[in-house]
């Protein structure tokens, strides 16, 4: 499972011109399910997100987390992270999981997340979306639960 997460001032998902989530600070993540992940993997993946320290304490450095600032979280599914590039000029998504697992997958991280107290607000699985965001620093990080945390 991949996730870009972005700190956000402000991020808003529309489908077909209706708002389906928004949130003011927080985490913009973009999520793709990749075949073979498993639910442990959103686990893991929910957890490690929750717990990273990028918003910044008093004193102006990163230091607390989405849950220190009352920050809430806009999960995006987005299936193009697992495109591979490596061959030719148009990619593969022969390592994205077959929409069913993902679907169950994403809707499973995003109950991880709640299960933390982070309110969360979603797009609309396998839909055309508009996806808007303030990066703020910017502030951006690429996780993968196959690789070690």
């Amino acid at each position: 499972m991949r996730a870009v997460v972005q700190r956000v001032s402000h991020a808003k998902v529309t489908v077909a011109g209706e708002v389906t989530g928004e949130i003011g600070p927080g985490f913009l993540i973009l999520l793709g399910v990749a075949e073979g992940d498993s639910a442990a993997d959103a686990k893991t993946l929910a957890e490690k997100i929750v717990g990273l320290r990028v918003f910044e304490d008093p004193d102006g450095k990163m230091n607390l987390s989405l849950g220190e600032t009352g920050g809430a979280m806009l999960v995006v599914s987005q299936f193009t992270l697992l495109g591979d590039c490596r061959k030719g000029r148009r990619p593969s998504f022969i390592a994205a999981a077959r929409p069913e697992v993902a679907n169950q997958l994403y809707e499973h991280f995003v109950a991880e997340v709640r299960q933390h107290g982070i309110p969360v607000e979603t797009g609309k699985f396998q839909a055309h979306m508009d996806v808007e965001l303030v990066n703020d620093g910017p502030v951006t990080l690429l996780l993968d639960s196959r690789k070690a945390f």
